[in-house]
């Protein structure tokens, strides 16, 4: 399983790497896992409905540069901006012995890890696809998760807010959850946040560890 860093890429690019990919695993090429960075972009789920939690005008969202995208994800609404490392398996399923259920909370146990490894308690919530972290007595969502399973092979993954512009997600009701805020890496550990690098090594390590298996 290939780890490949796209580095900073657009939305719309990054998703055309992943269909490629997808359509080589699917032939039984070798399975990936993209770790990449977006410009500011707002992205649907394909739940139905969910553009009402899109808060912001658009004239505010183009002043602020931010893109929309309608994906083929599951879930709901979420930013990915500068300082948040987003992370797409390109992997078949069946071959590790995944449902899709299994695959998901996978994804959630690898961000969980990392985040134990750098001395941050996080959870998941059976309620709320995602991974979460007390903030001042608050669940507080610090790692999303969407994906979509096409003939068996995963696309798409998770975006975990390292030192991400919190305020975009102002923008938004993120994932659809009223009153549940989002933090940072930077956020919650100030200067003894690891930077950018370190955080793409652990999840590379982590996720390519636990989805190989």
């Amino acid at each position: 399983m290939r780890i490949d860093d796209l580095g900073l890429l657009p939305y719309r690019d990054a998703w055309a790497v992943q269909e490629r990919a997808h359509e080589e695993v699917l032939a039984g090429g070798e399975e990936r896992i993209f770790l990449v960075e977006h410009p500011p972009v707002i992205t649907y789920g394909r739940r139905p409905g969910v553009d009402r939690n899109l808060v912001a005008s658009p004239e505010s969202l183009a002043a602020l540069g931010v893109e929309i995208v309608q994906s083929d994800r599951g879930g709901d609404i979420t930013f990915h901006g500068p300082g948040q490392l987003v992370a797409y398996p390109i992997l078949r399923l069946a071959d590790h012995g995944f449902s899709v259920g299994k695959y998901v909370h996978t994804l959630e146990a690898a961000a969980i890890a990392t985040l134990a490894e750098l001395g941050i308690p996080a959870t998941a919530d059976p309620s709320a696809v995602g991974v979460w972290v007390d903030r001042a007595g608050t669940p507080a969502k610090i790692c999303a998760i969407g994906v979509r399973i096409r003939r068996g092979v995963s696309l798409h993954g998770i975006a975990l807010n390292v030192n991400t512009d919190l305020s975009y997600f102002n923008l938004i009701v993120p994932c659809g959850l009223p009153g549940r805020p989002v933090t940072s890496l930077q956020q919650l550990m100030g200067e003894r946040a690891p930077d950018f690098t370190r955080v793409k090594q652990l999840v590379g390590d982590r996720l390519q560890g636990m989805l190989a298996k």
